[in-house]
């Protein structure tokens, strides 16, 4: 029978050799997480004032009640996360900060069948720092998210 060749010292040996490996494993995957974030995220450490001030117009007009960005919110308007990509940021950054802006401030289109974002009364100097907000999310490495570029 199995019980006469494990005893019980043998059982809580499996027990608390097991429960030591196992933590080790833990501790050196957290550790690893947290280097690979810490390493990953030196680039966006230091953030401007500007987006900082771009993360607030996000949050104070709550774009992500419509919008997500980087797959999190509400999936009734397009991916913000790549919108500085989709608009040419990477070739032309004044070009997409213009059309990012105008784009923004055309809205409601008039449209028939088409989602119509609301009309903001936001700032040169917020929209700039909104575009701002834009470019750096569009910094972030992301593996590969969204999918596809239009959002």
């Amino acid at each position: 029978m199995l019980s006469e060749r494990f005893s019980k010292a043998a059982a809580r040996n499996v027990f608390y050799g097991g429960s030591a490996i196992f933590l080790v494993i833990f501790v050196a995957l957290t550790a690893h997480s947290h280097w690979y974030i810490l390493a990953r995220s030196t680039a966006h450490a230091e953030l401007s004032e500007s987006v900082i001030q771009g993360k607030l117009v996000f949050e104070r007009h709550s774009c992500i009640n419509c919008h997500t960005i980087l797959g999190e919110g509400a999936y009734f308007a397009p991916e913000l996360g790549n919108v500085w990509e989709r608009f040419g940021g990477h070739e032309s950054p004044e070009g997409a900060r213009m059309a990012i802006g105008g784009y923004i401030r055309a809205q409601p289109t008039g449209a028939p069948g088409r989602r119509q974002m609301p009309a903001f009364d936001i700032s040169d100097e917020e929209m700039d720092a909104l575009v701002d907000f834009f470019e750096w999310v569009d910094g972030i490495d992301t593996k590969g998210w969204p999918p596809e570029i239009s959002g």
